[in-house]
């Protein structure tokens, strides 16, 4: 496929090198519609190019795409409500350990974790590296964001003021907010944890909270830009064990992996049951979620299912009802 083809040239591509089934000016038109290239090419497989979808019919691949969107309609919402509380919580501690809302003041006095190492040990300067390149992406966030005439910022530097830490946390991105809470010192991590209700024995050194947050930002970012979500390719990094501990002794779920999506709506549960979102709310969103995997998996064969959506996700479903319900 080295020349450029035309639609039609695609679709006997898809049919005489790929034997999918693909036919007509329906398919040709829902094939536009999802992009040969931004579409097909990346439901093709799971994960990586080595895992290929054995697709047997071009409606297969148009039902991944819907299961696909649906997961991202679900996630989105909610994601955005989660970001938004938890910068809300992390402020409302920050503030009042620091009795200021100047950055360079809670810079000095708050994200101070590189002092629990010894100096000039690899982690003293892995640590100290880190709070150093938070302060240059915060500053060069605040210079972009004025640069486009983003009020809250503008409004401050026109009166001459330092920008204050509320309005920061309202430009920064999910994974600077990470950067921050893996640079503050362990008390306040600590009160962080206990006000979200963490497990406190899986989280003695105050660290989960980074690391929830981390795991949701590669989730948030696929879905803000339309990126593949079903099979978690997403995922940049080894999803931390005491988190996996924590999720799985409070909610009496086992087997969470991160490898598959329904984790994904087992932590976003947990984090807005937490937060004390109502059963209803919690209810439908699951609802919704289980009603989408039936959909998809009354449209494709079981082969592909099985190799997207494991064994256990309808028992990992029942046991999130039931955790709901507690």
């Amino acid at each position: 496929m080295s020349e450029v083809k035309s639609i039609d040239s695609l679709m006997r591509y898809l049919r005489d090198v790929q034997n999918i089934n693909i036919n007509g000016s329906v398919q040709k038109r829902k094939l536009r519609n999802l992009g040969y290239y931004h579409g097909y090419k990346g439901y093709r497989y799971i994960r990586n190019k080595s895992n290929p979808i054995n697709f047997t019919d071009f409606n297969q691949i148009i039902a991944l795409n819907k299961f696909d969107m649906e997961l991202k309609s679900l996630f989105y919402p909610k994601i955005m409500f989660l970001e938004t509380a938890l910068k809300n919580y992390v402020l409302e501690i920050v503030l009042k350990e620091s009795n200021t809302s100047s950055f360079n003041t809670i810079y000095e006095n708050i994200l101070t974790e590189y002092r629990n190492h010894s100096i000039g040990s690899n982690n003293y300067k892995k640590s100290l590296n880190k709070r150093l390149k938070l302060r240059d992406q915060v500053y060069n966030t605040l210079t972009r964001e004025y640069s486009t005439q983003k009020q809250v910022v503008e409004h401050f530097y026109h009166n001459d003021k330092q920008v204050p830490i509320w309005a920061i946390f309202e430009v920064i991105t999910l994974g600077n907010f990470g950067a921050f809470l893996s640079c503050m010192k362990t008390s306040v991590k600590k009160q962080v944890s206990i006000e979200l209700k963490l497990n406190q024995p899986c989280d003695t050194n105050g660290e989960l909270t980074e690391k929830i947050v981390y795991l949701l930002k590669d989730l948030r970012n696929s879905v803000a830009h339309n990126s593949v979500v079903f099979d978690c390719r997403f995922k940049t990094s080894k999803v931390n064990r005491a988190l996996i501990s924590c999720l799985e002794n409070d909610m009496s779920i086992k087997n969470i992996t991160f490898d598959t999506i329904v984790d994904y709506l087992i932590i976003i549960i947990y984090l807005l049951k937490n937060l004390e979102c109502s059963k209803t709310e919690l209810n439908m969103l699951v609802n919704d979620f289980e009603k989408s995997i039936n959909d998809f998996r009354a449209k494709v064969p079981m082969n592909i299912y099985s190799s997207i959506l494991y064994t256990d996700t309808k028992n990992k479903i029942n046991l999130l009802k039931n955790y709901i319900k507690v």
